[in-house]
């Protein structure tokens, strides 16, 4: 078995590496996030016409996470058994379009956190099994960059959904009717999915030996730098607040005028949450280029210090916020530091996931892995929606700087085989 190379990988001769299924996993990550990110943007001030503040939006944003991790950690392990994991990624997909679209026939809050978690239900499911078919199509030395350019796609939606949502309020639609049409971007992935990916066979040696360790002694048999990095994941996420807040801080600052000081109720009232998303884009804008030369590091450098410099860049743009969450120019600065750590975050936790791990293993280790994320958002954004409606973002921020910095030093301790690296 060549060096690096994990137990059970199918190496394919003369294979590049990028693939078609490689291709197909990102036009699903793009129009997924434009869809998702469509309604996100919006969501908001979908929220603020039926009266609803920060607290109900950190409330629905928590339980979705929260049935995200559960569904995450059913996919995980489901996938340690499903041969043909290709169907239902593409089945998640599908159930996230439906979820999100149907938002737009409900007005009751209860309703609204139902179809939200159900949405995410499907995202979470998908997750595991999805990276898992992403690692397939490359080697070790490339995975960086092949999760890096996933995240880069991801994160190009996130800026074509929030743009297109200002220019469909700008010609006039409603939120409702702008979570409506995002059915149409969000089944692209569905067919992407079906018609690109392939499931890659099992090495004839794993198919004729015994049932690896991992899955006859359970989550314990990982390895235990694979534990340290969920730990440092663990405690870096109960600071990693949703990114809906951004929009909603951005909105507060921009409607903060002598005539509208009552803070979250005059950002929801005015048309300065369409200006507020915009500056989202170029968050996410930044974490698209961000990523794409990230997981190209990565690939040559050490992924987990790579990872706890992210960590430590998410404590200092908390930290600005603290300084400046009512002001427009310090809100930008923070924008343009987390969108540079979401990037470091979502593509080297993934990829220093993928090397740590035996193929036999990796769909649980993804689902593990994507779990200890939602419960960190879970906890954030609940946390953070109740603190900023009581006015207390000093704290708030506060709190996620530390967290943040925790996460750093536990992530600069996990170590990773020198052979993965490309030379």
């Amino acid at each position: 078995m060549a060096e690096g190379t994990p137990r059970g990988r199918v190496v394919r001769p003369g294979a590049r590496w990028f693939s078609r299924g490689a291709l197909g996993i990102c036009v699903a990550t793009f129009f997924s996030d434009v869809g998702h990110e469509l309604a996100t943007a919006v969501l908001p001030l979908y929220i603020g016409a039926l009266g609803l503040g920060p607290a109900a939006l950190g409330a629905i944003e928590g339980l979705a996470d929260l049935v995200s991790a559960l569904a995450k950690l059913g996919g995980g392990f489901a996938g340690q058994r499903l041969e043909r994991k290709v169907r239902w990624t593409a089945a998640g997909y599908a159930l996230t379009a439906v979820g999100t679209a149907a938002l737009s026939l409900v007005r009751a809050p209860a309703a609204l956190a139902a179809l939200r978690a159900l949405a995410w239900a499907g995202r979470g499911f998908r997750s595991p099994l999805r990276d898992h078919l992403l690692a397939d199509e490359v080697e070790p030395s490339h995975y960086g960059r092949i999760f890096g350019l996933e995240r880069a796609a991801d994160m190009l939606g996130a800026v074509v959904g929030p743009l297109l949502a200002v220019v469909l309020v700008a010609w006039g639609l409603s939120a409702g009717e702008i979570i409506a049409w995002t059915i149409l971007p969000a089944s692209i992935p569905v067919l992407a999915i079906v018609l690109l990916v392939r499931d890659r066979p099992h090495a004839p040696a794993e198919r004729a030996a015994p049932r690896p360790v991992e899955e006859r002694e359970g989550p314990a048999a990982l390895p235990a730098d694979y534990w340290r990095l969920i730990r440092a994941v663990s405690v870096f996420g109960a600071s990693d607040f949703s990114r809906t807040f951004l929009i909603l801080l951005a909105a507060r600052a921009l409607a903060s005028t002598p005539q509208t000081a009552a803070g979250f109720d005059a950002a929801f009232a005015t048309g300065t949450l369409t200006a507020a998303v915009g500056l989202y884009a170029g968050h996410n804008a930044v974490s698209a280029v961000a990523a794409a030369l990230i997981g190209r590091v990565a690939d040559r450098l050490s992924k987990p210090k790579l990872l706890a410099a992210g960590y430590a860049l998410a404590a200092v743009a908390h930290a600005v916020l603290i300084l400046g969450s009512h002001s427009v120019p310090w809100l930008v600065v923070a924008i343009v530091l987390s969108g540079v750590y979401v990037a470091a975050e979502e593509t080297l936790e993934k990829a220093t996931c993928a090397v740590l791990v035996p193929r036999a293993a990796r769909s649980k280790a993804f689902g593990i892995l994507a779990t200890a994320n939602s419960f960190g958002d879970l906890v954030s954004s609940v946390g953070l929606g109740l603190l900023l409606a009581a006015g207390l973002d000093a704290l708030a921020f506060g709190l996620c700087a530390v967290l943040a910095a925790c996460g750093a030093i536990l992530a600069a301790r996990v170590r990773v085989p020198e052979s993965t690296r490309s030379r």
